[in-house]
């Protein structure tokens, strides 16, 4: 058993080996303040024969006791994952994922488990550290070790590890992974920062990684682990050189730059085709045709390094795309708004060939997403989903349930606009957006960004600005380096970096990069970041030329909504008991009745009339029946020594036979009655007498 304890950030840091989970091939139980985590790290001994994928499962699972919580629902237990253990498990999975060695392809699973959990203490970013540590001690190949860090900037200074409170007044809550040489996967949002503090803010999580890693090479510094070779199936160098002979140079970048996706994938699916059979007709002979069976993924393999080799040179060496960009280019954008009927507010955003239809929603407050987890259990009056066919790519597959890659995707939009929705006093709707992606090749979340800003302003929510989303991508040869602006799906998959930055025309809202090299530095990042800049602006010019500003009315199928305050003190007048009252309102008016703590009533319901009839009785409920106050009331009850009337709804006062001016035996239940109130007593009750009626 090895324990490690450090003072760190302000908090303590305790690392334990050897004491749990000692099956495991991998284990190590990590505890930063007053959060705990168990990270194991296992792998199938041997590889599928012909597997050519790695396939790595990273899970993140939620346990409801680390908070002193009791799951809800009927069966009072953890189920599926809730989207920000998914969240939790794709943040911890992008920075492990390229320190595998190329060729192992041995099942690998991850699990992170929340033992006790504070918020604040960014128990899911510990868990980046956590995987590398147990990784590291376990005999599964993996090259290096990796760090995590959340970083918060408040009052000008940066601060690793921020509390809850301070980032309620942070300008940035980024998750920041990397190695001892760089930055490899950032994640997070802001409020319109400047890409100068942008890159300070990497600069400076790059130096706490650097403390944490140093932390972990201490801890690992006496165990001898020993690591599992990789089994890497041997090819004699002459068949692949025999392959790749049969590929012309000037050929294959003609294929490459074929127009359209769908017209250059198939172009190269065709000319690969045409290699491989030239190969077999010369080449055949010499292997044998059992031996070219059994390798031929090889020389596929080949196929595809050879195309990224050819891609790269050409935007290294001539600054020319596949698609016939320059490095700098935007592809061709189209928006148009409104285009959907019956739907609050919808717009159509198409950048090249990634087309999204982002839709937007207004409901009431009860529509409000409730969150059961461990890390919130707030209300959401702000969603996105994002929703990705496989038609977008024409594809054929089945649909499931919502995936992974849909979730993040989705919460990335979501956090781009989320700080400048405006607050439930401005704007008391419920707001959910949907981005439904019709076709993609790259970027389909910056797309989905463009669409839902487009869609929120056609919908009339008062946005004040506009905000767009680009993707920046990499390609590092020797000691050059060039920033490609508006990635393609192909420069994602054969390019070193994809770096998604959103905003608006005033800063950066929000961010994610992925790197699959350890060259990327403060120049780079500089680079990136000023390029990104002057796309998004460009983007934002388009999309306020198609709708400046939000629309002045509503749609007319938004429900109609109408807020105002009763006094605390009535809230529970206005309720009844076991909700008697609020229930015979929703039913009498068909409307949805929500009361706040504060006093604050919001009404809605798609008929004006009937929500104004709904708040007429509820002030009525609260109304106080002063002396001298003169009603047309209803016969409740008929007694011999008197009636009681209803003067306001659950006001009844008695009217005493003395009082009457027509007989007792006159009146039945239902009867209308004008009466006015002679005296109030000090609890609420009050006493009566007829007036005669005016001819």
């Amino acid at each position: 058993m090895k324990v490690l304890e450090k003072e760190l950030f302000g908090r303590k840091l305790r690392i334990e080996h050897g004491k749990v989970a000692k099956q495991s091939l991998g284990s190590v139980m990590l505890t930063f303040n007053e959060s705990t985590i168990l990270v194991t790290a296992d792998a199938s001994e041997e590889t599928v024969k012909g597997q050519d994928f790695f396939p790595l499962t990273v899970e993140f699972q939620e346990k409801f006791y680390a908070v002193g919580k009791i799951p809800g629902g009927f069966i009072k237990r953890e189920g599926k994952p809730s989207d920000e253990a998914i969240l939790a498990a794709r943040l911890i999975d992008r920075p492990i994922r390229p320190l595998f060695p190329e060729n192992f392809f041995n099942e690998v699973q991850v699990i992170t488990t929340v033992f006790s959990m504070l918020n604040g203490d960014s128990i899911e970013t510990w868990g980046i550290t956590g995987a590398s540590l147990a990784l590291n001690l376990s005999p599964i190949p993996f090259n290096g070790i990796v760090a995590g860090v959340r970083i918060g900037y408040v009052d000008g200074q940066f601060i690793a590890f921020p509390t809850q409170e301070q980032l309620k007044n942070s300008k940035i809550d980024m998750v920041v992974a990397g190695t001892k040489d760089a930055v490899t996967m950032v994640e997070g949002e802001s409020l319109e920062v400047s890409e100068e503090e942008m890159v300070e803010a990497l600069m400076f999580a790059q130096e706490k990684i650097k403390e944490i890693i140093a932390i972990e090479e201490e801890f690992l510094s006496e165990l001898n682990i020993e690591k599992w070779e990789v089994q890497k199936e041997i090819v004699p160098e002459e068949f692949i050189e025999d392959y790749l002979s049969l590929i012309d140079e000037e050929e294959l970048k003609k294929v490459l730059l074929t127009k359209g996706k769908k017209n250059r994938d198939k172009v190269i699916s065709e000319y690969k085709k045409n290699v491989m059979k030239k190969f077999e007709e010369i080449f055949l002979e010499k292997w044998s045709v059992a031996f070219f069976e059994d390798k031929k993924r090889f020389l596929e393999n080949a196929f595809e390094e050879k195309l990224q080799d050819s891609m790269r040179k050409m935007i290294i060496n001539e600054n020319k795309r596949v698609d016939g960009r320059t490095c700098d280019e935007i592809r061709d954008i189209a928006c148009e708004v409104g285009l959907i009927p019956r739907v609050h507010g919808s717009a159509l955003f198409t950048r090249g060939e990634t087309q999204s239809l982002g839709t937007v929603t207004l409901g009431a407050p009860l529509d409000v997403q409730v969150l059961d987890t461990i890390f919130s259990d707030e209300e959401k009056r702000f969603m996105l989903h994002y929703n990705f066919p496989p038609f977008s790519t024409g594809e054929v597959k089945r649909l499931r349930g919502v995936s992974r890659r849909e979730i993040g995707h989705g919460h990335l939009a979501e956090r781009a606009h989320k700080n400048l929705i405006p607050s439930d006093e401005e704007f008391p709707y419920t707001i959910r957006v949907v981005s439904d992606i019709l076709e993609s090749n790259g970027s389909s979340s910056m797309a989905s960004v463009c669409s839902a800003s487009l869609a929120l302003m056609d919908a009339g929510v008062p946005i004040q600005k506009h905000v767009a989303g680009i993707a920046m991508g990499l390609i590092f040869e020797n000691d050059n380096f060039v920033v490609l602006t508006d990635i393609l799906g192909m420069e994602d998959h054969l390019g070193d970096m994809d770096f998604k930055v959103a905003g608006t025309r005033d800063g950066i809202t929000a961010f994610q990069m992925d790197v699959k090299t350890s060259q990327v530095n403060k120049e780079v990042l500089q680079k990136a970041l000023e390029k990104a800049k002057i796309a998004r602006l460009k983007i934002l010019d388009k999309m306020y030329e198609t709708i400046p500003q939000p629309r002045k009315e509503l749609s007319p199928y938004v429900p109609i909504m109408k807020v105002f305050k009763i006094p605390v003190s009535k809230i529970g007048e206005v309720i009844g008991p076991g909700g008697k009252n609020i229930k015979e309102i929703s039913e009498l008016y068909n409307v949805e009745v929500y009361i706040e703590d504060d006093g604050k009533v919001k009404v809605t319901g798609h008929n004006a009339n009937k929500v104004d009839e709904a708040i007429n009785h509820i002030q009525n409920l609260i109304a106080q029946v002063e002396k001298g106050g003169i009603f047309e009331g209803t016969v409740k009850r008929v007694e011999k020594y008197g009636i009681f009337v209803e003067v306001l709804p659950g006001k009844v006062g008695m009217l005493h036979v003395s009082n009457l001016k027509d007989k007792l035996e006159s009146f039945k239940i239902g009867d209308k009655v004008k009466v006015e109130v002679m005296k109030v007593e000090d609890q609420g009750k009050f006493q009566l007498k007829q007036l005669k009626e005016e001819n």
